[in-house]
């Protein structure tokens, strides 16, 4: 069985360790911090084995040099975005078969919140770094609404079972806009009512599940109804359903954040 463990980070940021079972030899992705990362091995007695990146920005890729100062390993990050530590560009559709730590995963290219973005699929999870979040998504910062639409969607097709492991904890702040684009929405409701209550006990709240995703944040419903006609309003003339109404809700959430 494999297990994840969330590495605290910054202010917000998670840095996921990944095991397969009792095996000693570990992943991690997006250590943006060596800190708390070189700290959760010691305690736990564990070897690197190898590093998964998704993109580019610092606080995902901060901890590489110093971690790799301990642990020569390799480490997998998107082709098309310029990270001097990676050893192994990455492209969609490439299988990494990590032995050492008896792990697999298969890499999706979903640009939009940077160029080259990627995320990581197998053992039930995905690794989406900052494309999809709990109840939200990225920021483009370097993509268009297009591409971040057709990574979305990409996405959506996984299986509904699979566990969401994104690299924020931004839960809260995200189903205060989702419930603008829908207060009605009773999954979203009662996702709020479990959140604040995780949140209060200081508990993360990811993962996720992409089928909670689904049912809640407004990124992955853009042909739903209820979205279309809210951005319609915000937006004041009709749109189509689809990468229109995408780019309306991320504008829209821009502004209020």
């Amino acid at each position: 069985m494999v297990h994840v463990i969330g590495l605290p980070a910054f202010s917000d940021n998670y840095i996921w360790m990944i095991q397969d079972a009792d095996n000693p030899r570990v992943v991690l992705v997006d250590p943006g911090d060596a800190a708390p990362a070189l700290a959760a091995l010691a305690h736990r007695n564990l070897e690197l084995a190898a590093i998964l990146i998704t993109h580019h920005h610092g606080d995902h890729t901060g901890g590489i040099t110093k971690l790799r100062g301990h642990y020569q390993v390799p480490v997998y990050g998107p082709a098309r975005e310029a990270i001097a530590q990676v050893t192994h560009p990455v492209v969609d559709g490439d299988i990494l078969h990590l032995g050492e730590a008896g792990l697999s995963f298969e890499v999706m290219d979903v640009p939009g919140h940077t160029r080259g973005h990627v995320a990581y699929w197998g053992h039930g999870s995905l690794f989406c770094g900052d494309t999809l979040f709990t109840a939200g998504c990225g920021r483009l910062f370097e993509g268009t609404p297009e591409q971040m639409y057709d990574s979305l969607r990409k996405i959506s097709r996984l299986d509904p079972a699979t566990r969401v492991y994104c690299a924020h904890e931004y839960t809260q702040d995200n189903i205060r806009f989702a419930k603008v684009v829908e207060p009605l929405n009773a999954a979203l409701l009662e996702r709020e009512r479990n959140t604040d209550v995780r949140r209060q006990r200081d508990e993360p709240t990811v993962p996720s599940t992409l089928a909670l995703e689904l049912q809640t944040n407004p990124f992955l419903r853009c042909e739903e109804s209820v979205v279309i006609a809210a951005a319609q309003a915000y937006a004041g003339h009709p749109l189509k359903p689809g990468a229109d109404v995408f780019a309306v809700v991320r504008h829209w959430k821009d502004t209020l954040d």
